[in-house]
């Protein structure tokens, strides 16, 4: 699908710069007090930069940790379309 993750990069405070199939690139900001259940290894800031991969067109982790590339698509589209033109 177009909103598959073809390029992942770690970035401070929990922060994933990500490219799109579709060319589309921006950052994701993740809360790490949102870091419950399964997601919990992510609190490892070590873990979080070191381990992340892709798979499938998901951003993963191991121990079948995956984030959905389409919400994280919808976040990225929704920041660009928010930024200001330049006139």
């Amino acid at each position: 699908m177009y909103w598959d993750v073809v390029e992942v990069k770690t970035e401070p405070h929990y922060g994933l710069f990500v490219r799109f199939k579709d060319g589309a690139t921006g950052c994701v900001r993740l809360r790490p007090e949102e870091f419950t259940g399964v997601l919990a290894p992510l609190r490892d800031e070590h873990f979080f930069i070191k381990q992340v991969f892709i798979d499938y067109g998901a951003v993963a982790w191991p121990v079948e940790i995956d984030l959905a590339p389409d919400a994280m698509y919808a976040q990225v589209a929704g920041s660009a379309r928010n930024r200001p033109r330049a006139t």
